[in-house]
């Protein structure tokens, strides 16, 4: 039985699609009970369960061959480091008492780092609690997700202007669009190393800077978008107009700045790189295509 948690969000639908289309038997755990039914059309056992409900979670993955763990980004909450700290512990404590055979962990690039990196040290601190559980671990690294932009599209067609947070905007930078990480965790899952520990990195095909998702706004809207640099003083306000917590947009911050000095990135020398298939272009359609539904 593969158990994967957090399964109504975009990595985890990719990666039960990818499951199903195997037949193997997976349950998921989602809070939501519509989105439990939503699973059980497809042929899973689905379980409702709050991540940060221990006993919940015991109960969900009692009986897995193998888990898919994400940590659920606190974006609204008062104290996003806490809680996302408490949903960690949680899971811990569940998996520490069903024992499943392997872990995977949606993590993220720059988990290897300890210090300085804003949210992403969440991913270090999950990493670091995994392997404390007597299970073979693989730790799938993502990188920045293209799907990130929707914030901004609406506003970037508008305004001609795409405000953005990497500098310079011509510096190029690992992304990935989410749908693949989750098409990535599946096959590792399917596919166990043997390792007592694994390290994924998951990108796209390239790289790309803050001109490049400008210049690909323009063709596909049909109108001039630049790229420009939002002065670092603006980028706490502009995510709290974003619709995000002052806690969370401080963390976020934090990891802006560590990716700004060239921090986050594939941790060189440990696992190896697997590239979504996913460009820039394609994602970015979606994103455009699903405004002008709205």
């Amino acid at each position: 039985m593969f158990v994967v948690l957090g399964a109504a969000g975009k990595i985890g639908r990719a990666t039960v699609g990818a499951l199903r289309r195997h037949g193997v038997p997976v349950r998921t755990v989602v809070r939501n009970p519509s989105h439990a039914d939503e699973f059980r059309g497809l042929g899973c056992d689905a379980e409702i369960a709050d991540l940060r409900d221990a006993p919940a979670l015991a109960r969900a993955t009692r009986g897995a061959t193998a888990v898919q763990v994400i940590c659920p980004t606190g974006v609204r909450a008062d104290n996003a480091a806490a809680e996302m700290e408490s949903t960690i512990r949680s899971i811990m404590d569940a998996l520490d008492q069903t024992r499943p055979e392997s872990i995977l962990a949606i993590s993220d690039y720059g988990a290897q780092l300890a210090a300085g990196t804003g949210i992403t040290l969440t991913f270090h601190h999950l990493e670091s609690q995994l392997k404390n559980i007597p299970a073979a671990l693989t730790v799938l690294r993502s990188a920045e997700h293209m799907q990130n932009w929707s914030r901004l599209v609406g506003r970037a067609i508008k305004t001609g202007v795409l405000p953005s947070l990497h500098h310079p905007v011509s510096k190029s930078f690992p992304t990935v669009s989410a749908g693949d990480v989750g098409l990535m965790a599946a096959d590792l899952l399917l596919s166990p190393g043997g390792e007592a520990l694994r390290v994924v990195h998951a990108e796209g095909p390239d790289r790309y800077s803050a001109t490049d998702v400008a210049r690909t706004l323009s063709e596909i809207a049909g109108g001039e978008i630049v790229a420009r640099e939002l002065p670092r003083q603006d980028w706490i306000p502009a995510l709290v107009g974003g619709g995000i917590g002052t806690s969370y947009a401080e963390l976020v911050a934090a990891m802006f700045d560590a990716h700004n000095a060239g921090r986050i990135d594939v941790e060189h020398g440990v696992g190896e790189i697997r590239r979504g298939k996913t460009d820039l272009r394609t994602a970015l359609s979606a994103l455009v295509a699903n405004r002008e539904r709205a």
